[in-house]
């Protein structure tokens, strides 16, 4: 199991607003991220197969799921492959820029 970790700052106000944090983990290197509230979490399977586990802070809520494109340029993050197999969700998300500008992202202030 192996997969590439990413965390980006959603925080409004923060210095940090919009940076990220890679990292590759594995079942072999036992590695860990911890992103606290107000850092958006993504993840890119670099194994035939990876099972990803949360440890949560709060209960899930279908209403607060939302995401960012995961190659958007003003993000930059940098992904193992530029050519991954997306769901229809991640296909279709929104930009960082476009997510900053909705009501929602009023919730995650620095």
């Amino acid at each position: 199991m192996e997969v590439h970790l990413a965390a980006v700052d959603i925080r409004k106000g923060s210095p940090t607003l919009g940076e990220w944090f890679g990292i590759e983990v594995s079942a072999q290197n036992k590695r860990q991220v911890w992103a606290p509230a107000g850092f958006a979490r993504g993840f890119y399977t670099i194994s035939d197969f990876a099972e990803i586990q949360y440890k949560c802070t709060g209960v899930y809520n279908k209403q607060g799921e939302s995401g960012f494109l995961w190659n958007d340029p003003e993000m930059g993050i940098e992904w193992p492959n530029k050519k991954p197999s997306l769901s229809g969700k991640d296909k279709n998300a929104r930009t960082f820029a476009q997510w900053l500008e909705t009501p929602e992202s009023d919730n995650f202030k620095y």
